[in-house]
C-alpha cells in the first residue's frame, strides 16, 4: 500500500506574515511537517503544494518534491479540498496512482510520527472513508456555549435531554484539529468535504495539537517546544 504525504502551504498568510517558513526554535515552521513524513515509516513520497518561491525552496533543501500549485488555489477564499484534487491529479500523472493520501498541515507542527502511523492505521481498520485528528475540547455545547434566541436571550447550543448540573455529566465533545487526515484519494477527487462519507479519528493531546494561526499559537508552540527540551 503506497501513502503518500502531502504538505499544503501557501504564501500569503495574513494573520502571521511569512508564517509558513517563519523560524520556529531555529526551523522553518513547515520543516517540522516535512521531517515527521519523511520519518514517518508508512510514508512511501512526500510532497509540498505551494504557489510560493521561498517555500518551495525550503521544500526542495529538504528533499521533497514540490507541486506548484495555480495561484487561484493559494487565495484566502479557494478551498483547501480542490489543492487535495490538484495535488492529487498532479502526482497520478507524474508519479502513478497511490493508495493512501495523507495532508499533515504545516500549521501543526507539534505532531509526533505515532500520531501518523497511528492515522494511517485507523484507517485501515476501521470501515471509513477519512481519519481525521481529534483533541479534548475546552468548551461544550452541552455546557457552556450559547446562541441567541431573538435579539436579547439566550440559549444553549445544544440543549441536553436531562438537566446537567455539571459540566462532568455532559457529553464529551472534541476539536477537529489539523493534525492529519488520511483519506483514499479516489475519495477526494469523486466527493467534496470531510463528512460527505464516514469519518474515524484519533485522540491527539492538547500539547502536540496547537494549530498556528497567529503569533499566540506560534509562541505556545515555541513555548512548548522548549519545555520539551528541557
Amino acid at each position: 500500500m503506497k501513502n503518500y504525504a502531502f504538505i499544503f502551504a501557501r504564501g500569503g498568510s495574513k494573520g502571521l506574515p511569512g508564517k509558513n517558513i517563519k523560524p520556529l526554535a531555529g526551523k522553518p515552521l513547515i520543516r517540522y511537517s516535512i521531517d515527521t513524513a519523511l520519518n514517518s515509516p508508512s510514508i512511501d513520497r512526500v510532497f509540498v503544494s505551494t504557489d510560493d518561491f521561498d517555500i518551495a525552496k525550503v521544500a526542495n533543501d529538504a528533499g521533497v518534491v514540490v507541486i506548484d500549485r495555480p495561484s487561484e488555489l493559494a487565495t484566502d477564499t479557494s478551498p483547501e479540498w480542490l489543492s487535495w484534487r490538484h495535488a492529487i491529479e498532479w502526482v497520478n500523472e507524474h508519479y502513478g496512482t497511490f493508495d493512501g493520501f495523507v495532508s499533515l498541515p504545516a500549521t501543526s507542527p507539534l505532531r509526533s510520527v505515532e500520531d501518523v502511523e497511528s492515522a494511517i492505521s485507523r484507517l485501515k481498520v476501521v470501515d471509513a472513508d477519512i481519519c481525521i485528528s481529534i483533541s479534548p475540547a475546552s468548551r461544550s455545547p452541552y455546557f457552556n456555549m450559547v446562541k441567541y434566541l431573538g435579539e436579547d436571550l439566550v440559549e444553549l447550543v445544544n440543549s441536553p435531554v436531562s438537566d446537567i448540573i455539571r459540566r462532568q455529566d455532559a457529553p464529551k465533545v472534541f476539536d477537529i484539529t489539523t493534525v492529519i487526515y488520511v483519506i483514499s484519494p479516489n475519495f477526494v477527487l469523486n466527493r467534496y468535504g470531510l463528512f460527505s462519507g464516514k469519518v474515524t479519528s484519533i485522540e491527539v493531546p492538547k500539547e502536540r495539537a496547537v494549530d498556528i494561526d497567529d503569533i499566540y499559537d506560534f509562541k505556545l508552540a515555541e513555548a512548548i517546544l522548549q519545555a520539551n527540551e528541557e
